[in-house]
């Protein structure tokens, strides 16, 4: 019975942290590379697709 519960307590919290963790997630990568887009050409800056992606690996430190 005890081994029961740990398992319904595991459960319950795998449930309630995958709730929180799409409610919390970041923008998706597509929006977040036509905002960065928008927001330099509102700089007056022309910008490829390849240099957005570019841009993006490394402000994320991939590059």
């Amino acid at each position: 019975m005890k081994a029961l519960n740990i398992l319904y307590a595991f459960l319950g919290g795998a449930i309630v942290g995958c709730g929180a963790a799409i409610l919390f997630a970041p923008e998706k990568g597509e929006e977040l590379r036509g905002r960065i887009v928008r927001i330099l050409k509102r700089k007056g800056i022309k910008i490829s697709d390849e240099e957005v992606d570019a841009l993006v690996a490394e402000l994320t430190g991939e590059a």
